[in-house]
C-alpha cells in the first residue's frame, strides 16, 4: 500500500449518511444486484444506486437501513439504470457488508 494520498484529496470525497427508502431487483445487471433509492436529506435529496449485495441482504431488511455512500462521483450508467452515488461496503470477493451508522442520525450528515 502506498501512502501517497494527500489530505486535500480525501476532503474532495463526499461520504454521506443516507436511508434506503426503496429496494428493487435488478435482473438486467451482469452480477446479482439491487437497485436502491436512498434519502440523503434536504441538501442532497434522493439518489439511486446499484449494489451487488444480494448474497448477504434481503430487500425487506434493507428498507430503512442507514448506509454510507459517496455522493459526488459522476453518474454511471449500469445497463438500463443510472447510478447516482456509490454505496460503500467491505468487500470479500462477492460478499459485501454495507458500511452504516450504529446509531440513527440525520440523513445527509458528512463522514469525515
Amino acid at each position: 500500500m502506498e501512502n501517497n494520498l494527500q489530505w486535500q484529496d480525501f476532503e474532495k470525497v463526499e461520504m454521506r449518511i443516507g436511508t434506503i427508502i426503496e429496494v428493487n431487483d435488478f435482473p438486467q445487471a451482469r452480477k446479482p444486484a439491487f437497485q436502491l433509492t436512498i434519502d440523503f436529506g434536504t441538501e442532497i435529496g434522493i439518489r439511486k444506486s446499484s449494489a451487488q449485495i444480494t448474497k448477504r441482504y434481503r430487500k425487506r431488511e434493507l428498507t430503512g437501513k442507514q448506509i454510507v455512500a459517496v455522493v459526488n462521483f459522476p453518474k454511471k450508467q449500469i445497463g438500463n439504470f443510472m447510478s447516482e452515488c456509490l454505496v460503500l461496503g467491505s468487500v470479500n470477493e462477492d460478499d459485501i457488508v454495507l458500511l452504516s451508522s450504529d446509531l440513527k442520525v440525520e440523513n445527509g450528515l458528512r463522514i469525515g
